[in-house]
């Protein structure tokens, strides 16, 4: 496991267009967590930090905590199906999007705003079922401050 010294954690990533979260250990060493499209859940990276931390190159990009949380929740709208809430509010955001698409025009303040708020809130609801059912990787605490 590497040691996490100098590095400001959480530290959050896209890798190959997947939301990718680096976070601390208890003794001071990190562990990486990589969003699996096909759940929306986190399955276990570490073998990415060399590459992520020490290689980088075009496919990394080191994001911001709103960044993250965005892309995250871009890809679980787009891949998931469900049904309850989160799903009803993924499909509000894909119903703007769609209109977005269709009208051929970027979003209004209003409704950028809008889905970003959307986003935090599913992101939160998601990573909390994630937690209740067991899920190592999910951290409902992580949501914008």
């Amino acid at each position: 496991m590497r040691r996490a010294e100098g590095l400001e954690l959480p530290a959050f990533f896209n890798y190959y267009d997947t939301p990718v979260k680096v976070v601390g250990t208890p003794d001071g060493g990190m562990l990486a967590w990589k969003l699996v499209r096909e759940t929306g859940g986190w399955q276990s990276a570490d073998r990415l930090i060399d590459k992520i931390l020490l290689v980088g190159g075009d496919d990394v990009e080191a994001l911001s905590r709103s960044e993250f949380i965005e892309l995250t929740e871009y890809e679980r709208g787009r891949y998931l199906r469900g049904n309850g809430p989160v799903f009803a509010l993924y499909e509000t955001v894909s119903a703007i999007t769609d209109a977005l698409a269709r009208e051929r025009r970027y979003p209004t303040p209003e409704e950028t705003a809008l889905i970003r708020g959307i986003h935090q809130k599913t992101f939160v609801m998601f990573e909390e079922e994630l937690q209740r059912a067991g899920e190592e990787g999910a951290d409902p605490l992580l949501r914008d401050s």
